[in-house]
């Protein structure tokens, strides 16, 4: 197997840990920023593994139009749907998901139908612009660059509520029931994550196309994943719970003796 083959299977793996950890937490608790996030990190397994069939078997139409669908136009959006459901409330995230599930079965028709301009060399990830006509790239642009936007704007929101001028006329924790500093820091993270996806692009100057999109791939998830576990307030309650004061009850009366005496 080759370095880009083994990379592209690891970052498949982690994804698929991740999101079957993203799903449990979603069962336990169905909130709606973890479904949406599991989702994402369904996408970003279905992107890579497509990226390792590629570097594994050599590339065909149909793993490049799986690995631009899934690593290039659905898997960031998703994940800002997670954003802005974590910040922004359900009312929101309820008129999101229907808007980003729509356009994403549009750009599915989109992709699946679009005529390839030349013929792939399965020994080299191909670009999108070698391949595909106008409309799946706009969708790739539009997908990544204005969800990462969203990602990271919700990150920097996050920190500009830690302001200290902010912080003083605040509540101690939002509605998700994270405190503010612990909530910007695991938006940073996304966002940093996020940011570290983007960068396979300059990863490609340094390393060859495939290993950088892997690497990328395995370093970005990683990071997200850290900001998804601090969102976790399971493990606060638990700890809430241990330190909360019993309330004190007087025993009761072993026999009614007792009581008349």
């Amino acid at each position: 197997m080759t370095l880009h083959a083994a990379v592209a299977a690891a970052a498949t793996l982690m994804s698929m840990a991740f999101a079957l950890s993203t799903f449990e937490r979603w069962l336990r608790g169905h909130r709606r920023h973890e479904a949406a996030w599991t989702i994402s990190l369904a996408m970003f397994a279905a992107g890579s593994a497509s990226l390792w069939v590629g570097a594994a078997i050599g590339w065909s139409e149909w793993s490049f139009k799986a690995f631009y669908l899934f690593g290039a136009i659905l898997n960031v959006p998703f994940l800002a749907l997670g954003t802005i459901e974590l910040l922004a409330g359900p009312k929101h995230g309820r008129r999101w998901t229907a808007i980003i599930s729509l356009l994403g079965a549009f750009c599915v028709g989109l992709v699946v139908s679009a005529p390839l301009l030349g013929a792939i060399n399965p020994d080299v990830l191909p670009q999108g612009k070698e391949v595909f006509d106008i409309g799946p790239r706009i969708a790739a642009a539009i997908g990544s660059g204005v969800a990462a936007m969203v990602i990271i704007g919700g990150a920097l929101w996050s920190a500009w509520r830690l302001m200290p001028t902010r912080s003083a006329n605040s509540s101690s924790e939002n509605r998700s029931g994270l405190s503010p500093g612990r909530l910007a820091l695991a938006n940073l993270l996304i966002a940093a994550g996020t940011i570290i996806l983007s960068a396979g692009g300059v990863l490609n100057s340094v390393v060859d196309e495939m290993n950088g999109f892997a690497l990328s791939l395995v370093a970005g998830i990683a990071v997200i994943f850290i900001g998804f576990l601090l969102t976790n307030t399971d493990v606060t309650s638990d700890v809430r719970a241990l330190r909360a004061p019993v309330p004190w009850r007087a025993p009761a009366n072993r026999s009614g003796r007792d009581e008349a005496a």
